[in-house]
């Protein structure tokens, strides 16, 4: 487990990789605990990932950054599909919880749910996932620490694997060959490498994943082109290795997905704030973004 905490007691973090069993479906735990005496907003981007968020009694309002219109508002549990634009988390300063990550077709075995109904769209998950969801978070509200909650995760996501619809091998295959090119690879060579046609693949994945595998392609496609960026390679390098077709186009899917342009993006990202030093939701990939109270 890793974990880290403020000596002064105002945020702590904690995460750990889920039971060997649960993976790669399921991608990271994540705990979390904060009390910074003021307001927090963080923008979030697509990750290519569903998220399960339990909040234990502190509410979290998600809007979308670019309407306004309100995602999420509750401090119930709440479930995040497949998300192709970019959002804004909202609490007070005060708020304690976890989050789970999974691969999209991981969530349509847990959930027994087309993921399709989840596409860009954040939903409280009772409606989702059923009572157990609810149960499931009181009792992690209640348990002691971070390593028992985990291993409450653990039992709980081991048997809802048991008893869920087991997803098509052949959509996990497409997925993970899209996710390995970095959602460059062409939707004719992903359905030829699959033996279906166009057509079934995308039905597959609009059930299955949430997007279609051009819009699974495009999330894909930016996490790459963030991953690179991080590392200090320059917009027209990203532009050309991400096969855009020029600086023009790759500005345009990046303002589409984070609201931001790419060097203003990357400018907030070095802005300073309370609470945790690293903001990502995810280790190793860049998913978010501290903005102003």
């Amino acid at each position: 487990m890793w974990h880290r905490q403020c000596p002064a007691g105002t945020w702590e973090v904690a995460r750990q990789l889920p039971h060997p069993a649960l993976r790669p479906g399921v991608l990271q735990y994540r705990g979390f605990r904060m009390d910074l005496g003021g307001s927090r907003r963080r923008l979030e981007l697509p990750s290519g990932s569903v998220t399960v968020v339990f909040n234990f009694g502190r509410p979290l309002r998600v809007t979308c950054a670019s309407s306004g219109r309100v995602l999420a508002s509750s401090s119930a549990p709440v479930v995040a599909g497949m998300l192709t634009r970019p959002s804004i988390g909202e609490h007070s300063g005060r708020l304690h919880g976890m989050e789970v990550a999974l691969q999209p077709w991981a969530a349509f075995r847990l959930f027994d749910t087309p993921m399709r109904e989840l596409a860009d769209a954040m939903a409280p998950a009772d409606p989702v996932i059923g009572a157990r969801c609810q149960i499931l978070s009181d009792a992690l509200a209640d348990a002691p620490g971070w390593p028992e909650r985990f291993a409450l995760l653990d039992t709980a996501l081991r048997l809802w694997t048991e008893k869920g619809t087991t997803p098509c091998p052949r959509t996990i295959h497409a997925w993970d060959q899209l996710r390995a090119s970095g959602g460059t690879m062409p939707v004719r060579e992903l359905a030829a490498s699959t033996g279906w046609s166009e057509r079934h693949l995308e039905r597959r994945f609009l059930e299955q994943i949430g997007l279609s595998p051009k819009g699974a392609g495009r999330v894909l496609r930016l996490r790459q082109a963030l991953t690179m960026m991080a590392e200090g390679k320059s917009s027209a390098d990203v532009a050309m290795e991400c096969r855009f077709y020029d600086q023009a186009h790759f500005n345009r899917e990046f303002k589409a997905m984070t609201g931001h342009a790419p060097s203003r993006f990357m400018a907030i990202r070095t802005l300073g704030s309370s609470g945790p030093p690293a903001v990502d939701r995810l280790e190793g990939q860049v998913t978010s973004a501290v903005l102003g109270a």
